[in-house]
């Protein structure tokens, strides 16, 4: 019901292959600049824009690998929130099935409202 983590997980290593290209474009840029055998003021500031922009495309890089990383710790949140759900989920339909939890009605699967109706595991009724 909650984030797909194999979509994120396919997002973030996108964002990881985009920055490595975008480095690797920075690094051709400086490369190719320096090779050009232009000598003089023009010469000069022509190899400086190009390192600058080099740098430039380095922090866009950098940005693509903190994205990459924070949507890598967001589905990992986001896996152990779905563990959570599935364990109250399971423990609770137990108690359902018990008859030990009575008036309530069930939640759609895999919705967070089960985490409120199972006890903590090890709790009195939700003894495994």
């Amino acid at each position: 019901m909650y984030g797909d983590t194999e979509v994120m997980r396919k997002h973030a290593a996108r964002l990881r292959e985009q920055a490595e290209r975008i480095r690797a474009l920075a690094d051709r840029v400086v490369a190719r600049t320096d090779a050009v055998g232009w000598s003089g003021r023009a010469g000069d500031t022509m190899r400086a824009t190009s390192r600058e922009r080099a740098t430039r495309l380095r922090e866009a890089a950098a940005r693509h690998e903190a994205a990459a990383s924070s949507l890598e710790a967001h589905l990992q949140h986001t896996e152990r929130l779905k563990e959570s759900i599935a364990e109250a989920e399971r423990r609770a339909r137990a108690l359902l099935d018990e008859g030990r939890l009575t008036g309530v009605e069930p939640p759609l699967a895999g919705h967070r409202d089960w985490l409120a109706l199972a006890p903590p595991s090890g709790g009195p009724a939700g003894r495994d």
